[in-house]
């Protein structure tokens, strides 16, 4: 009986945790505020791929590198498409991490956060 509460409760825990992430999931659209990668960063995503900063990418917690999304500033309604490759952000109350790209595409480079609106354009699973 312990084993079924721990199992449980693990899962409840992935559920919460996962926020945002678990609704893009369940309705493909999802909303919060967006980062950008810093001018400086030139390591490797999570994918395995060296960053581009010219190439229009986002990090997300849970979506499957390669799921296309169309991410709208809700402020200015500018909107771009982005390929996941990445996984983050990891500070509390962000839904992506841009990249510089993308945020000079948004407009987004001067405030350096946006509220973002997410949309799943398509779905494309990578090893």
């Amino acid at each position: 009986m312990p084993n079924m509460w721990v199992s449980t409760g693990l899962g409840l825990a992935l559920i919460v945790a996962a926020g945002p992430a678990f609704a893009a999931e369940k309705t493909g659209r999802f909303s919060g505020v967006a980062a950008y990668y810093d001018k400086n960063y030139h390591g490797r995503t999570a994918a395995g791929e060296q960053y581009d900063p010219g190439k229009f990418t986002a990090a997300h917690r849970t979506l499957p590198f390669g799921t296309r999304l169309k991410v709208i500033d809700r402020k200015s309604g500018r909107s771009v498409e982005v390929v996941v490759n990445d996984r983050g952000p990891f500070t509390r109350g962000r839904v992506l991490d841009l990249s510089l790209a993308a945020a000079k595409a948004l407009h987004m480079l001067d405030r350096g956060l946006a509220r973002v609106t997410a949309e799943v354009e398509a779905a494309t699973v990578r090893p």
